[in-house]
């Protein structure tokens, strides 16, 4: 297997390839990819020291997989041209994820989608994975009616710039903002740009996602993106209409057997997920479960994933994983 990390030095791309070493993927040959200034250098991958190269080389290389994390404008560029070749590229960027003849995937939830005449493959948006593992298998139980979110995302979403920008807020540094506030001992409604409907890009991309991985454009859906100051990961309180009626119990049950989903929900014991223990963890954590006792058939949730893990490089590694188990790639 010929393996090419294009945006291999940024905080996805290394956290991709910890995970490829974390999953024991058998790799014949490995590309390290990352933008001019970075060619040249010498990254560390499965203990072996690899010359970063140019995206053109990396095309000339013709390996099977591409995994991407170097924002839209690269993959909107580039991906055709690995596409072209034979690669089968699996983008993190929001460039293609709308797309209709563009699978947008979650393997835990509709990895079926999947065929060997895929060339380019989405990577959804952090805060869409961790809700539709969690989601979907109460869907196909009960049928969501209507989605109510409000997000608490990790600044680690924003990119290695805003991470920078904390850290040195909390040693009393000045440094390039890169959100017009100071981001620690604070919260601010506002990740991604704001739009014309007064919604921000990452409150649309929980919609749009969420709608067509569940492949249902029937669900209503709302929500809201608050940053917090943490690096842990993205938190998620989630209020759920359904269609059918629903009992507790079985909600719970479904849960803690749904493959990538740890049910952490034991108030007795102040039990319940959060951002600074599910750190490096690849799992989805729920917890929190009640029932909205101001509307019939509702249900609240507290969801908590790791954004650059599950959120963003396991599900890429996750979707590659599936790709070779299953024969769907192109191997001439």
């Amino acid at each position: 297997m010929k393996i090419a990390v294009v945006g291999s030095t940024g905080l996805v791309g290394r956290e991709m390839l910890k995970v490829l070493e974390e999953m024991h993927i058998d790799i014949r040959e490995f590309y390290a990819v990352a933008s001019e200034k970075s060619i040249g250098k010498q990254l560390s991958f499965n203990k072996k020291y690899y010359n970063i190269i140019s995206l053109a080389k990396a095309v000339e290389s013709k390996p099977n997989i591409a995994l991407f994390s170097a924002g839209g404008k690269v993959s909107k560029q580039w991906a055709p041209e690995f596409a072209k070749v034979g690669t089968t590229v699996i983008d993190n960027s929001s460039a293609w994820r709308m797309e209709d003849n563009i699978p947008l995937v979650v393997p835990e939830v509709n990895a079926d989608v999947l065929t060997k005449n895929n060339r380019i493959i989405a990577n959804p948006n952090c805060s869409t994975i961790q809700l539709v593992v969690a989601l979907a298998p109460l869907h196909r139980k009960y049928k969501i009616k209507r989605l109510v979110i409000s997000t608490y995302q990790s600044v680690t979403g924003t990119g290695v710039a805003a991470l920078q920008q904390m850290e040195a807020e909390r040693k009393g540094l000045n440094l390039k903002k890169v959100y017009p506030y100071q981001i620690d001992m604070n919260c601010f409604p506002h990740g991604g740009d704001f739009m014309e409907n007064g919604y921000t890009t990452e409150e649309m991309k929980l919609v749009f996602e969420t709608r067509k991985i569940l492949n249902d454009q029937s669900i209503g859906i709302t929500s809201t993106v608050v940053r917090i100051p943490v690096t842990g990961g993205h938190s998620e309180a989630v209020n759920v209409e359904f269609e059918n009626e629903y009992d507790l119990d079985e909600i719970k049950s479904i849960l803690s057997t749904s493959k990538g989903i740890i049910l952490q929900d034991d108030t007795s014991l102040n039990q319940y997920p959060m951002p600074l223990y599910c750190q490096g963890k690849d799992e989805v954590f729920v917890g929190r479960i009640r029932r909205d006792e101001s509307q019939p058939k509702t249900l609240n949730l507290w969801i908590v994933a790791d954004n650059l893990r599950k959120g963003a490089a396991t599900n890429a590694v996750q979707i590659a994983q599936y790709l070779i188990e299953n024969d769907l790639l192109n191997t001439k």
